[in-house]
């Protein structure tokens, strides 16, 4: 199999660890706080680490890795059911690594496919308890609630519509920047630059968890969906669309704050703000020490193969 076969099948798997990991948040910010919830948030921690490993051999291989997303099932109107469309997937996963497993001769991504492999077959019998243990807590309280609603259809009744546009839109932000600073880290030809960036993403999926929490605290869902991305261009000019994302939501948030009664809410986006301030200082103090190393007609690719010869 040549090079370019082996990029495309490692973009197909970062699409499907890309959908895995918004599938299983969305699951988890509707269940709400609890042992299920968390359990299933660390298993999209996990299935981010496998795109950070995917990525970064997409990299080693001279590609670009993929930042769109596979599709998602958020169907089902109860837990036990979101938990069976997350073996399917772990299935399909399982069934895709074991194919790729055999048909790729290189021997280290044999084994990184391998590493994989072993923790999805964890996460399907992790989710296939799951299934079985919310079934039987959904049987115990059944007619004790109203009639459950999909997902899709949740709204937020009661609540203020500027309050849940604040909170979709924060987390649209936060999904669109935790993307875009990851691919800036796969593609950066510093590791030090590319450490940062990671740690700034994670920062920015801790927002998006409060966010979407928040939302589902006042019944909402989060509509998980990125606005556009910014992955082409030298590396200043990538470092300055990250600055320029940082401050603008930092003046949106602090007109936001501004205007909320709300004390939990603005004490939440107070928080985030002032995170927000920091990457930005962060990000700008970074683009000073590019600046001043690097030519700015220099790519990324073409930094990174700088660096390695």
């Amino acid at each position: 199999m040549d090079k370019q076969a082996i990029i495309d099948l490692l973009n197909a798997d970062i699409r499907d660890e890309h959908a895995a990991i918004i599938q299983y948040l969305q699951h988890a910010y509707a269940i709400g706080e609890g042992e299920e919830a968390g359990e299933i948030e660390a298993i999209a921690r996990e299935e981010m680490r496998h795109l950070d490993w995917l990525a970064e051999q997409v990299v080693e291989l001279g590609g670009k890795p993929d930042m769109a997303r596979g599709q998602i099932d958020l169907t089902g109107n109860e837990a036990a059911e979101w938990m069976s469309h997350d073996v399917d997937a772990e299935e399909r996963a399982i069934a895709q690594y074991q194919a790729q497993i055999e048909a790729i001769e290189d021997p280290a991504i044999g084994r990184l496919l391998k590493r994989i492999l072993a923790d999805e077959k964890s996460h399907r019998g992790d989710f296939a308890h799951l299934s079985e243990k919310l079934a039987v807590e959904t049987a115990e309280g059944a007619g004790a609630d109203e009639a459950p609603v999909s997902l899709p259809e949740r709204a937020a009744e009661g609540t203020s519509p500027h309050i849940v546009d604040i909170l979709q839109t924060g987390i649209r932000h936060e999904y669109t920047v935790i993307l875009q600073y990851l691919y800036h880290d796969f593609m950066g030809p510093d590791c030090e630059i590319g450490r940062e960036m990671e740690m700034q993403a994670i920062n920015e999926m801790q927002h998006m968890g409060w966010l979407a929490e928040h939302l589902a605290q006042v019944g909402g869902h989060p509509d998980m969906e990125h606005t556009d991305l910014v992955l082409d261009g030298t590396l200043p000019e990538m470092l300055q669309a990250d600055i320029e994302a940082e401050r603008a939501v930092t003046k949106d948030y602090t007109q936001q704050i501004a205007q909320l009664q709300d004390k939990s809410l603005k004490e939440l986006l107070t928080r985030i703000r002032d995170h927000e301030i920091y990457h930005d200082e962060l990000f700008s103090d970074i683009l000073d020490e590019v600046q001043k190393r690097a030519p700015t007609n220099f790519t990324v690719g073409s930094l990174m193969k700088k660096s390695k010869e």
